[in-house]
C-alpha cells in the first residue's frame, strides 16, 4: 500500500479507538446511575437497561467499528436519567427534610431535644 493509504488506515484506527473509549466512558456513567433506579421508577429502569442492552447486543444501526449509535443511545439515556434524578431531587426538597427523630443517632451520642 502507498503511504497515503497507511495514513488513512492509521487515522481510521485512531477515530475508532476514540469512539470506543467514548462509548466505554458513557457506559460506565450509565452503570453508575444504577443505584438511583429504585427512586426513578419504571421509566428510569427502561432507559437504563435498554441503553445497556443496545450497547452490548451485536445488532446495531451502524457497524460495530463505528460506535456513534451506541454513544448516542448511552448519552440519551444519561440525559433522561439526569432529568429524572433532578425531578426526584426537586420533589424531595418540596416535601421538606425528613424529621430528625427518624434518623438514628451515632453510637455514643445522645440525641438533643
Amino acid at each position: 500500500m502507498s503511504r497515503e493509504a497507511w495514513v488513512l488506515v492509521a487515522l481510521a484506527a485512531v477515530v475508532a479507538a476514540a469512539t470506543l473509549v467514548g462509548a466505554v466512558l458513557l457506559a460506565v456513567r450509565v452503570v453508575r446511575t444504577r443505584r438511583m433506579l429504585g427512586a426513578l421508577g419504571a421509566g428510569g429502569k427502561v432507559a437504563f437497561y435498554g441503553a445497556l442492552i443496545y450497547t452490548i447486543l451485536p445488532v446495531d444501526l451502524l457497524p460495530d467499528p463505528i460506535y456513534l449509535d451506541d454513544m448516542g443511545v448511552l448519552a440519551g439515556a444519561l440525559f433522561y436519567l439526569g432529568r429524572l434524578a433532578a425531578k426526584h431531587r426537586a420533589a424531595q426538597r418540596a416535601a421538606g427534610p425528613a424529621p430528625a427523630a427518624t434518623l438514628p443517632a451515632p453510637p455514643g451520642v445522645t440525641p438533643r431535644r
